[in-house]
């Protein structure tokens, strides 16, 4: 318990992923890690094969999901909710997106709470997540874009940084 803790000061102070992170076993990526959806449709199977039930299937096109799991060809994904199962790897995209959950989250012309207003995003709306500033993340969604403050979505890490 006490590396993970390490772990997630190490990311909030120095940026970045600290070396000893868990990877994937399949693409030796950190894991948990964010995706998003690539298909349309993606099925969401009890375990990874095709030869696993279809447990529900994902119909939002860009929904940011987390990756807990990697076995061949498949991933354990997480939404949210925290309502997991296995898809494939072809449905997923490295592509980085956010769901807002603060109805109606001011997005800022600025990283700045006195900076102009841009826009207002609905809780639900999938945003593509641009660089991040401290406590604010670029997002564009809709032709729309601004600066959020990251407790207005999910799909970033604790301490995680991007450029």
């Amino acid at each position: 318990m006490r590396a993970v803790a390490i772990s997630v000061i190490f990311a909030c102070v120095f940026g970045g992923t600290p070396a000893f992170a868990d990877r994937g076993p399949e693409t030796n990526l950190p894991m948990p890690r964010f995706v998003s959806l690539k298909a349309s449709e993606g099925n969401v199977r009890r375990g990874p094969s095709l030869k696993h039930r279809i447990d529900w299937v994902f119909t939002r096109r860009n929904m940011p999901l987390q990756v807990v799991a990697e076995h061949g060809h498949w991933r354990r994904i997480e939404d949210r909710e925290g309502a997991g199962g296995w898809v494939h790897y072809t449905l997923l995209s490295g592509v980085r997106t956010v769901l807002i959950e603060e109805d109606m989250a001011p997005l800022h012309a600025k990283p700045d709470p006195a900076s102009p207003l841009e826009a207002y995003a609905e809780a639900g709306v999938i945003a593509r997540l641009g660089p991040c500033e401290g406590d604010w993340c670029r997002i564009t969604a809709d032709g729309a874009r601004g600066w959020v403050k990251r407790s207005a979505f999910w799909g970033m890490m604790p301490g995680e940084t991007r450029e």
